[in-house]
Order: C-alpha cells, then structure tokens, then sequence
C-alpha cells in the first residue's frame, strides 16, 4: 500500500496527438493514476444502443502503456440530448411542475424509469467491456452527487410508496406529524404529494421527510449502478467523489456499499477572503470525509489553479498552496490526491475553471509546484501508505440535525448547524489534537471524550449511548438545542434537554433567542467571554455550574455546567460563546484526560498525526503568508529534507514538513 498523485483528464476534449504528449510528461512528473469519462456519455453512446467505446480503448492504452492506472466513471451525471428528448421522463419537474430543461449537468429525475433503464444498459456495456481489463482499477459512480428535488409523477408516486413503507397507515402518519395544524389531514394516499407550490412556511415533519426520500432517491441512482459494477468488476474498488460540506445528502447512508469515500476539495475561501477564516477553512471537510466510514479516502478532484465558472475567476493559488493543501489532505487521512485538471479547457463552461496547465499549454509556475509535490510524494509513499489517523477526540455530526435546523432558523442572523461545529472543530485545530468527526449513531469505543453540537431531533438509543459512554468514564459536552424534537420533527414535551436532562444534571427554565446580540458569559476565575445566537437559562439538577450569564434579566444564571455521571462527566453549554471560551474550555478537559497536546501551534499551523505500527508521522502545515516557528517538544527527523531538529522547526509561507522521532 502506498500513497500517490492523480489526474483528472478529458480525452473527449483533445486530440489523440495531445494524449501522447500528455501521457509523455506525466510520466515524467511521475503521475500515477488517471481518471477518466466521467461526462463522456454522448462521446461513448452518440445514439440510443450504439456505443462507441474504441476511442476510450485507445485513450486509455496510451496511459496505461506508460505505466498509470485508470479510474473510469460512469457518466449518469450527464444524460445526453438524444435521451432527454426522447423520454422526457429523465429530465426533473420544480414544485410547480415545470419541466427543468438541460443545463450545465446533473439535469436528471433520480427516480425517472427510463434514466435506470438506459443507464442500467450503459452500465452494463461499459462495465463489460473494462471491468477485466489490467489497467483499470477502479470506478467513480456518476459526479458529486445532490438531489434534484424532482415533482413529476414518478416522484410523486415514489414518495408515497417509500412513506408506506415508514408507516403503518395514514393515521399514522397524520398523528405522526400533526396534520390537524392547518387542516392538513390526509384521508387518503393518494392526496399525498411532494411539496408542490412550497412558498409559505409548512409542515416540518413532512419536509423533513421529504427531503429523506431525496437523498434515498440519490441512493437509488448509486444503488443500481453499484449492483452493475459488482457484478461485472469484482477485482476493482467502487466510490463516489462527494461535494464537500455542507451538503444536502445523507453521505453516511450513501456509502454503505461503497469500498471507501472520496472528495472533490476545493477551499474556495481562499481566494474571497485572506482574513481569519483562511487558515481554518477545509481540516473539517477533510475530518468529515474520514469519519464517514471511519477509514483513509480519496481526493478525486483536487484544487490546481483559479476557479472560475459559476463565479467570476477568483485568485490564483499562491506560490506553495497547491503542494500544502495536498499535503493537508494527506495528512488528514488522503491515501490517493487526484488534481482537477491537467490542462485548462478550452471549450465549454469550465474554460475558466483553471488546471495545472493554462490555455497556452505551456507548463508554468503552477505545473512546477506540483511536479515537486509528485515527487515528495512518491518519495514518501510507501513509508507513508497504511498509516492512518489515530484519535481519541470525537465530534459527533448528524446530517439529520443539519437538515431539520435549516427547515426552521433557531435565531436571527442565522445559527448554522455546519458553522457551529465548526467553531468547536477549531478549538481543537487550533490545538494540535486530532478529531475524528463521525455519524452521531456511531460505537464511541475508543474514545475519551466526545463532543456533541446541537442534537435538535434526539432518539433514546442515542441518548442512551451517550449516557453509557459518560457512565464508564468518558466525558460528553453537550450544546444549547438539544432534545428539542423527536426523530420526527415534532416537539418533545419534555424539559431541555429532553431525555438528556438527567445525565446533563440540568434543565432549561427559559430560552432567548439572541440572535447577533452580544451577550457576555463569566468563569469562575471572574474571565467574560462574548456569546451570540442563543442563552438557555438553567436551572441545576446535580450540575455544578462552571460559567454565568454576566447582563441582561438573567444576569448571575448558569450558563455552562459539568454534572458527574458514573466514572465520567458531561457538560452542557447554554450558549455560543466566542472561540476563546471554546479553546478553553477543550484545554482543560483534555489536561484532566491527559490529552493535552506537546507541540503549541502557532496561529495558521495545522499538526495532524498518522500513525504506523509504533511509528507516528506529525504533518505540520502553515497555511498562512507569513513565516512561522514552532517549538518542538523532543528531537525529530524531517522526512523532507532528513534534517535533525532539536528544538524550533521553521516553516516557510505555506510550508509543509513531516517529522518523525
């Protein structure tokens, strides 16, 4: 096993003569993997039942010869114009059921008849025909997937089917989501629909389930593809390149069957904005691709030039960006970094949307970079490849608790689930200490403290693992807006934070939707700390309180507390306090679980360990313009350049290094 550097390429785009010549200096550059056709099918199936695959053997056979494996794709995020007008059923309906006519991709209904059937043949063919072949080693499912939220017959239909499925019966479903509010009573399936017309407020039960179904649907689509390669292509691996966070699907779903997760990594911050959050922006994207399924990943597209296409063509990537953030990917648990894309095109909506070679096809300061990085790469990849990321920090995210707070905003100004994850995310970042960020239904063995943001909708089999986990001396720190709902999305009658109150040691008396309102809190050492968003008012139950409300009417009422649980604690946070409270607060939990880390990172450093057998590998990456130094606390070897570093490692702007002892 060991880690390399991909290419995303287009043959459809380029003359065979230009293949040579690319295949020639990928070569050179040592290049490895090349992905391919993932928007190629009017190229590879110009008319319904002809497929055209000779040109793709003879892309390929150019790579391969020169000794690249090949990723292939399935091109469903792209149906053709013969298909969309011949069965208009694959093109999606808005909620007014308007026809959404072909645009730039993903112009498909998830559930359409004639989609699966056509793409099911295609599949089939394309699978057939390469699914033994030497070079190929694995596939990539259509392209960064979403859901289209589609109201055509076939949907309609489809969502009443997969709510019979949720429910016994229509009584159910309409004690179940409270229907009775505005007269909305089904007294028949076939009243059901998706939510057509939706401009006024409506059910959030049924939206939420709706949006379900969505990302099911999506799954469909991925499910029957999937079943095809299985089938066809037992010997190479299956996955899907994601679009990161926030998103509208359920991943953790969506992957089950997948051999691992992949990425498509673009920190667009970077050329918006150079103010604070620019160190900060893509560790989480990162952490999340990994917790998925708890394993190493794939970046399938990785940032290589100015992005421009459904933007104005923002900056071009500092002089050292394009090596660092593929390091950074690496060290946070990237087994494979495949660049978007070898050459800028030259036709089409993306000619903007720049590759490592610009329209001139000559080789510049950004081809360089990355040819330095290939070869780090390679130097180190089989030292590097089977380790993997060890922590015993996790932060639990749901894709549910995004979903439904973004139904219905908690606070003016907006009150984000993503973004406050994020805000504790850093605190950690900030730190050195690496998390695993998992799916809220996950085993937390292994861990000693886990950090749970916002569990809005609350089951009792969560609640129950988190009170075990505490029980046997783990430590939980729990947040404002938890146990509100029950897995329906409908209100709990029961005081906050519903059926987490006992082992919080707490209960909500009142809560005030601050919104932007700056609020102060106070520690017991007399510190305040700026808060927005919320302030939950708590009254004790066998919490001890760690930090009060320092203004307004409830000024002297606690506002983060730690109750006792078993051999372990958890502590509730009434409000969003500043990053500074967070930072804290994390430091000195992780001193009491012995945690804390050695190394103190300058502000722009991020430190990330994968670990091999007894050997670890520290990634230190500054992410920043400026020079930084970090003090060391033992001896370590530099990977990079087998330097002995006693005591200061200097970084250059938006340097990498990698140390071992």
């Amino acid at each position: 096993m060991t880690i390399k550097i991909g290419i995303d390429y287009y043959p459809e785009q380029w003359t065979p003569e230009l293949w040579e010549q690319d295949a020639v200096l990928m070569q050179e550059t040592g290049v490895s993997v090349v992905r391919m056709a993932e928007f190629a099918w009017s190229r590879m199936e110009p008319t319904e039942g002809n497929y055209q695959f000779e040109w793709l053997d003879s892309a390929i056979e150019v790579f391969a010869s020169r000794g690249m494996k090949i990723v292939l794709c399935t091109p469903t995020n792209t149906p053709p114009n013969w298909m969309t007008t011949r069965y208009p059923d694959v093109l999606p309906m808005d909620e007014q059921r308007h026809i959404i006519r072909p645009g730039v991709r993903g112009h498909r209904c998830n559930n359409s008849p004639s989609l699966r059937m056509l793409g099911s043949k295609f599949v089939e063919a394309m699978s057939q025909r390469y699914g033994q072949h030497p070079a190929v080693i694995g596939w990539q499912i259509d392209n960064e997937m979403h859901y289209q939220e589609c109201h055509c017959d076939t949907c309609n239909r489809a969502f009443v089917t997969w709510l019979q499925k949720r429910y016994s019966n229509l009584e159910e479903l309409n004690r179940e989501w409270g229907t009775v509010v505005w007269s909305g009573e089904y007294s028949s399936w076939a009243e059901v629909t998706t939510p057509l017309g939706a401009s006024k407020p409506m059910n959030p039960s049924y939206l939420l389930e709706y949006k379900r179904f969505c990302s099911d649907s999506v799954g469909h689509l991925l499910g029957w593809q999937l079943e095809i390669l299985r089938r066809n292509c037992p010997d190479q691996f299956v996955t899907h390149n994601m679009w990161q966070y926030p998103n509208t699907l359920d991943y953790y779903d969506m992957h089950n069957g997948l051999d691992f997760v992949s990425v498509d990594y673009y920190p667009n911050e970077l050329y918006r904005d150079y103010g604070d959050r620019f160190p900060r922006n893509g560790a989480l994207t990162l952490d999340l691709v990994r917790g998925i399924k708890r394993q190493n990943f794939w970046v399938m597209e990785q940032l290589s030039g100015a992005q421009g296409a459904w933007m104005p063509i923002q900056r071009t990537p500092y002089p050292g960006l394009i090596r660092a953030r593929s390091w950074q990917t690496i060290a946070r648990g990237a087994d494979m970094v495949v660049h978007f894309r070898w050459r800028s095109a030259t036709v089409g909506a993306e000619q903007f949307w720049h590759g490592l070679i610009d329209h001139s096809n000559v080789p510049g300061r950004r081809f360089r970079e990355f040819a330095e990085l290939t070869r780090e790469v390679n130097q180190l990849g089989e030292l590097l490849g089977g380790s993997a990321i060890v922590t015993q920090v996790a932060i639990l995210h749901s894709h549910d608790q995004h979903t439904a707070l973004s139904l219905q905003a908690q606070a003016e100004g907006g009150m984000h689930y993503i973004d406050n994850l994020s805000s504790m995310h850093n605190a950690f970042l900030k730190m050195g200490v690496g998390t695993d960020v998992i799916n809220w239904t996950e085993e937390l063995d292994g861990y000693k403290l886990v950090i749970v943001p916002s569990l809005f909708l609350l089951s009792e089999e969560v609640a129950q693992r988190l009170e075990r986990f505490a029980a046997k001396g783990g430590t939980v720190v729990l947040t404002n807006r938890t146990g509100v709902k029950n897995m329906r999305n409908v209100c709990e009658m029961l005081p906050l934070p519903g059926l987490l109150a006992e082992a919080a040691g707490v209960v909500v008396s009142e809560y005030d939707a601050i919104g932007n309102s700056e609020h102060r809190i106070r520690n017991a050492e007399g510190k305040t700390f700026a808060a927005k968003q919320w302030c939950d008012l708590l009254e004790l139950r066998g919490a001890e309180p760690i930090a009060w409300y320092d203004n307004d009417f409830y000024e002297g009422v606690p506002a983060v507390t730690v109750n006792k649980l078993g051999e372990g604690e958890v502590y509730y946070v009434g409000t969003w306090p500043e990053p500074s409270y967070f930072y804290q607060l994390f430091e000195d939990i992780l001193k009491e679980k012995e945690l804390a880390p050695k190394i103190q990172l300058p502000e722009g450093v991020e430190l990330s360990i994968r670990t091999k057998g007894e050997q670890n590998f520290l990634f230190l990456i500054n992410l920043t313009n400026e020079q930084r130094e970090i003090t060391l606390d033992v001896p370590y070897r530099s990977l990079l350049t087998s330097e002995r570093l006693d005591q200061k490692l200097t970084l250059p702007a938006l340097g990498v290094d990698i140390l071992t002892v």
